[in-house]
């Protein structure tokens, strides 16, 4: 299940494709960052956007999402992934139907 993710017009990522591949290359950026660096260290480094929540804390919160492999390594948005979000959204009533992953997502700046 992605949990960050970014949407846009097709409008504007076809006027701004810059804009969309240094957002795409930031996520990853953050990803690898998270791949080589212990739970301390991760948590160390966003700390100060946590300024109420003590050091151990995010620690024990950091250590959770890597044991529990929540942290992707390729920001792609998988059809697999696209079919549980809409699942989810289906259930929850925010959503009628199902929608086109093809219409939807592009890739082309993951790649």
């Amino acid at each position: 299940m992605p949990y960050t993710s970014f949407s846009a017009k097709k409008s504007y990522i076809e006027k701004n494709p810059e804009v969309i591949q240094a957002f795409t290359n930031a996520l990853q950026k953050g990803m690898d960052y998270c791949a080589e660096h212990t739970p301390k260290e991760i948590a160390k480094s966003i700390s100060p956007q946590f300024a109420e929540t003590d050091l151990e804390t995010l620690e024990i919160i950091v250590e959770r999402y890597d044991a529990q492999d929540t942290w992707k390594t390729d920001p792609a948005f998988e059809k697999d992934a696209f079919d549980l979000l809409l699942n989810i959204l289906m259930d929850a009533g925010e959503l009628d139907e199902a929608l086109p992953y093809e219409d939807l997502v592009t890739t082309e700046f993951v790649k």
